[in-house]
């Protein structure tokens, strides 16, 4: 687990990156500018129990191409679940939580996730750990209306222009951050459709 101070703003940004690609590093880049977060945390998961793993590249194979992702000193990649022999969100935010006492953390994702949001494991939980800020991507605008957690939580939600605070919010508390948006997927590039940018 990366190392932080107390106080700190530090934002989550988990997920399998099979492959990782530049629409990660632009939701990352977004999100330490528009969070203004110390730190943000590229957290590559073993796998993802909602996806297919038969296609999945070794972890030390994608962790090594996500660091060629980042050029930010702020952004640390890590494999800590691994270690930890956590496969949950839920328990990684657990994980995270107790051991960093002080820190302000909040969970960052892509509107691409949120539709399927409360399919996830204890996924009111994880709503209830950190603040959540959900960052925009294509043909996924409108799911910050229509997502059963954005009509769950909708009394939690900020507005964008007061995304700075999100991370020292108690949660319930999160945001949808337009801006600009990248249209590789990790997908489209295993099928071939598509070449990863760097």
């Amino acid at each position: 687990m990366p190392f932080v101070e107390k106080g700190m703003t530090v934002g989550l940004f988990g997920g399998s990156f099979n492959p990782p690609h530049a629409g990660h590093a632009l939701v990352a880049e977004i999100s330490l500018r528009r969070l203004q977060l110390d730190q943000l945390w590229w957290i590559v998961t073993p796998g993802n129990p909602l996806k297919d793993t038969r296609h999945l590249a070794p972890l030390a194979e994608r962790l090594k191409l996500c660091e060629q992702q980042v050029h930010d000193p702020r952004i640390k990649v890590t494999a800590f679940e691994a270690a930890y022999n956590v496969r949950y969100t839920a328990d990684t935010l657990a994980l995270i939580k107790a051991r960093n006492p002080g820190v302000h953390f909040v969970w960052i994702m892509g509107a691409d996730n949120l539709a399927d949001f409360h399919r996830w494991q204890r996924w009111q939980k994880i709503a209830m750990t950190f603040p959540i800020a959900v960052i925009d991507r294509p043909g996924s605008t409108l799911a910050f209306l229509s997502s059963r957690m954005a009509k769950t939580f909708d009394y939690a939600r900020f507005d964008e222009d007061d995304a700075p605070l999100l991370a020292r919010a108690p949660a319930p508390a999160w945001t949808f951050i337009h801006g600009p948006r990248s249209s590789l997927s990790s997908t489209a590039i295993r099928n071939g459709a598509v070449k990863r940018q760097k």
